[in-house]
C-alpha cells in the first residue's frame, strides 16, 4: 500500500512539474528525496537541493542556446586547445584569464592575431568559461 501511495505521489509530482515546466525537478525529485532521507536532511534542505538542480539545468540550457545562437564554428574548451601547435599563444596568460579576475575588475579582454592562428578558438573557449565565471560571481554575491 505504501509503495502504491508513493508511486501515485511521484506521478502527481511529475504531472505538476510538467504543467509548471520544471523538467529537472520532475526527473530529480525521487533521487534527491532518497538522498535527503539517507543524509537525514530536512524538508528545506531537500527543497533547496531540488530548486538548485533546476536552476543549474536552466543555466546550462541558456548557455547551450546562446552558443547555438552565436553560431560559433565549433565549441571548444581551453583544455582541448593545442598550445604546442600554437606556441605563439601565451598559455600561462590564457589560463590566468580563465580564472575570471578580469571580470571582477570589469576589464575588457581583446584577442588580436593573424588569420588562422587559433584566436577564434581561444575566444570561443573564453566566452564559454566566462559564462561559468559570471554564474559563480552571481552566486557569491547572492550568498553575501
Amino acid at each position: 500500500m505504501s509503495e502504491t501511495k508513493t508511486a501515485l505521489e511521484v506521478a502527481s509530482i511529475k504531472q505538476s512539474c510538467q504543467r509548471l515546466h520544471l523538467p529537472t525537478i520532475a526527473t530529480q525529485s525521487v533521487r534527491l528525496a532518497e538522498q535527503a532521507v539517507k543524509e537525514r536532511q530536512g524538508h528545506l534542505s531537500y527543497l533547496d537541493a531540488l530548486l538548485e538542480a533546476e536552476v543549474e539545468e536552466r543555466e546550462r540550457n541558456v548557455v547551450r542556446r546562446r552558443i547555438k545562437e552565436a553560431h560559433f564554428p565549433k565549441v571548444k574548451t581551453l583544455e582541448e586547445f593545442d598550445f604546442e601547435a600554437a606556441a605563439h599563444i601565451p598559455s600561462a596568460r590564457l589560463r590566468k584569464l580563465t580564472e575570471g579576475e578580469y571580470m571582477a575588475r570589469t576589464e575588457p579582454v581583446i584577442f588580436i592575431g593573424e588569420t588562422g592562428t587559433g584566436w577564434l578558438k581561444v575566444t570561443v573557449s573564453e566566452s564559454c568559461s566566462a559564462r561559468e565565471d559570471v554564474r559563480r560571481l552571481a552566486e557569491n554575491s547572492r550568498s553575501k
